[in-house]
């Protein structure tokens, strides 16, 4: 079986594939490879991006776990997925998204763990999906998607788990900035290398908010 996720690195930058072949779900192996790569990565220099497969950055946890009925599994597979938005939000260097298709659920919420997000045009939705499926969003997880939605657009976004299109999803603040195709995606990525000599504090106030704080004060909320 091919690698869920690959780091290569391109001078400073870090950048972070996922690709199970699907719809990239945030399995324990996927988040145990994850976790793997994160702890590879220097926290003394350059940045990250971390993107997906063409059409498809994230679907989510893993469904197929939660309906397996393991109560250790699914337990296990949580608690990994929580730890990782942690890492991602408290990461010491910039991290970038580079959203290259549909991003729903925990694929959403790593989004907004990340210092700036850049996602291709398309017929590619963003979705925090979770109130739809009579399932409740972490308080800390809450208060990460809440610091990057848009106040006029939390209730939509978060409360009635409203589906936007790439193209509708800066202005609701889910990301900061459309490009128009793969191509360009991969030129943005020079975004990453101008974050490559910043600290997380270097970067705009939007970036790092309350809920940095929050995280760090309360690591065990997301165990």
């Amino acid at each position: 079986m091919s690698e869920l996720a690959t780091l290569k690195t391109e001078g400073d930058v870090s950048i972070i594939t996922l690709d199970d072949g699907k719809a990239n779900v945030f399995s324990y192996p996927m988040l145990e490879t994850l976790q793997k790569i994160l702890s590879e990565i220097p926290k003394d220099k350059g940045s990250v991006i971390i993107t997906g497969r063409d059409g498809m950055f994230s679907g989510g946890f893993d469904l197929k776990t939660f309906a397996s009925g393991d109560v250790d599994l699914i337990k296990n597979m949580s608690s990994l997925g929580f730890k990782t938005l942690f890492d991602l939000y408290t990461f010491p260097r910039p991290v970038v998204a580079a959203i290259s298709g549909h991003a729903v659920a925990l694929g959403i919420f790593v989004v907004c763990c990340c210092d700036y997000r850049i996602g291709i045009d398309g017929e590619f939705m963003v979705q925090a999906n979770e109130v739809r499926n009579n399932m409740d969003i972490p308080v800390p997880i809450m208060e990460i998607a809440a610091s990057r939605v848009d106040k006029q657009h939390i209730y939509r976004a978060l409360f009635h788990a409203d589906p936007y299109k790439m193209s509708d999803a800066v202005s609701a603040g889910w990301i900061d900035e459309v490009v128009s195709s793969p191509e360009d995606l991969m030129t943005r990525h020079g975004k990453s290398r101008r974050f490559s000599n910043f600290r997380t504090s270097d970067v705009p106030k939007n970036q790092r908010s309350f809920s940095t704080r929050y995280c760090r004060k309360n690591p065990s909320k997301f165990t």
